[in-house]
């Protein structure tokens, strides 16, 4: 196994940074594919959420791997490579197995313990499926991912050290109230209806809002959403979907606005929303600092390179580029959770307007409490990396002792045939009797030294082994070849 992970998440750089690196649908195919095409990749896939960016790869040189990759990922995100390397983190091998178990249980999420992730997993394994560029071990390491993502929250109480950036966005809207005394009666807009919006959707009706409206650039989609909304039952909340273009009049009649869209540019202006006030609006006076790499985060990046904490600078920036709030009571509360943003940080600077959005969540939960559950969970990620560590290395000899075998049965069958030359007056019942002494005798013989090899090669440092078996028997290594080739184009292996 040379597994390789290079990434950039909320813990290495500044949300900045982030929302100018997100990688768009189809950019992420693309940087699969071009990944593929590189020398050091045999297959890749990436996960790519609103706060991390992480590229994975099946690589046969760690240098050149490295290299390559960050290349890539510079090249897709449109980000310079100079500026994005001071951001990148690398795990190999088992550390990068131990990185993505940590990821699916929670542990490295914004808020700790939020089940989301484990949705973002599957579909970062679904892209690597359908664009045919995860092989078998990125099959088994991000199955395994969820199972043990999914372990980690039925067998401890993560769950309460964490929940999800919905749930955590709209506690910081509601300022320290109680969320379900804060929501009640409150008119909502929903902008945008993928994964995130319906999760927003649904969290809002369960809160008790009294009406949401959903505005989708697909109506359809928004329509499905509404449809879902009904069917939840118990809620007794009001959905109905609208065009996109009525979004600026919705805005007008709603208390909270959540949003969550792939658009590449703003969905709400601060002059949109000054609007929907009946506010003037000065693009001056909003402006918000939002730093793309000056002077002040080479600055931060010396810091960085001096104490070796690259959270620590992220945190750094984000206290610096988190736009100030208006004073007073709140008219109409924003939650931004796009990556890139799409609502304009001036607007938290208008009268009666409260903006959340992933760099301040990120600010808020810099600092909260983690669980005692944490350590369980940390123990399980430990427990299961050395487990699939130890199946990988197995699963490399496996072809080996099956073309071991194979050539054994190969020698029997010959020696059957030759001694049905030299005896052909054998009844049926003798030559089976005799073909099957002759299987049991080598069955027995193979017996121990493939077992032994089997957990040999399961343990630290075991990879030598099935270069030993090969040589010992002078197996054809063409012959092991064609045993991991149809293993790996087993159809029903490593589908979701």
């Amino acid at each position: 196994m040379s597994l390789l992970v290079v990434g950039l998440s909320h813990r290495s750089a500044p949300v900045s940074v982030l929302e100018r690196a997100s990688l768009a649908a189809e950019t992420q195919s693309k940087l699969l594919q071009d990944a593929l095409a590189a020398e050091p990749a045999a297959e890749a896939t990436v996960l790519a959420t609103c706060n991390r960016i992480e590229l994975y790869a099946d690589v046969d040189k760690f240098h050149a791997g490295v290299a390559e990759l960050s290349t890539l990922l510079a090249q897709h995100s449109g980000v310079g490579l100079d500026e994005l390397t001071p951001y990148l983190y690398v795990h190999y091998e088992d550390r990068a197995v131990h990185h993505l178990f940590s990821v699916a249980c929670g542990l490295d999420s914004m808020v700790v313990g939020e089940g989301q992730i484990l949705g973002q997993i599957k579909d970062a394994l679904a892209l690597g499926q359908e664009t045919h560029t995860a092989g078998r071990l990125l099959n088994d390491l991000f199955q395994q991912s969820l199972r043990v993502g999914k372990r980690a929250h039925s067998e401890t109480g993560i769950d309460r050290a964490g929940q999800s950036l919905v749930t955590f966005g709209l506690q910081q809207l509601a300022g320290g109230a109680d969320t379900a005394d804060w929501a009640r009666g409150k008119r909502a807009l929903v902008i945008g209806a993928g994964s995130m919006s319906s999760l927003a959707a649904a969290t809002l009706a369960r809160t008790g809002v009294a009406e949401i409206v959903v505005a989708n650039r697909t109506r359809a989609h928004a329509d499905r959403l509404v449809e879902i909304l009904g069917q939840a039952g118990g809620t007794g909340v009001t959905a109905r979907a609208v065009e996109m273009a009525a979004v600026s009049d919705e805005l007008t009649r709603a208390d909270v606005v959540v949003s969550c869209t792939g658009a590449t540019g703003l969905v709400l202006t601060g002059e949109t929303v000054a609007g929907a006030l009946g506010l003037p609006f000065d693009a001056a006076a909003t402006a918000v600092e939002t730093p793309a790499e000056p002077a002040a985060h080479l600055d931060q990046h010396a810091a960085w390179v001096e104490n070796g904490s690259a959270a620590t600078t992220a945190q750094a920036v984000r206290r610096a580029t988190v736009p100030a709030q208006s004073t007073g009571p709140v008219r109409l509360a924003l939650l931004d959770l796009a990556m890139p943003r799409d609502i304009d940080g001036a607007a938290a600077r208008l009268d009666g307007v409260r903006l959340v959005d992933i760099e301040s969540l990120a600010e808020a939960s810099a600092d909260a409490p983690m669980a005692a559950d944490v350590d369980q969970v940390r123990t399980i990620v430990s427990d299961e990396v050395a487990a699939f560590g130890a199946a990988q290395r197995a699963a490399h000899i496996t072809p080996t002792v099956v073309a071991l075998r194979t050539m054994a049965a190969d020698v029997v069958a010959g020696e059957i045939a030759r001694l049905d030359g030299r005896l052909p007056d054998l009844d049926e019942k003798q030559r089976a009797e005799i073909t099957q002494t002759v299987r049991r005798v080598v069955d027995k013989l193979l017996h121990a030294p493939t077992v032994r090899v089997k957990q040999l090669a399961s343990e630290p440092g075991g990879a030598g082994y099935a270069d030993a078996l090969r040589e010992l028997f002078d197996l054809d290594p063409q012959t092991v070849a064609a045993v991991s080739r149809a293993d790996l184009n087993d159809p029903n292996r490593g589908r979701s």
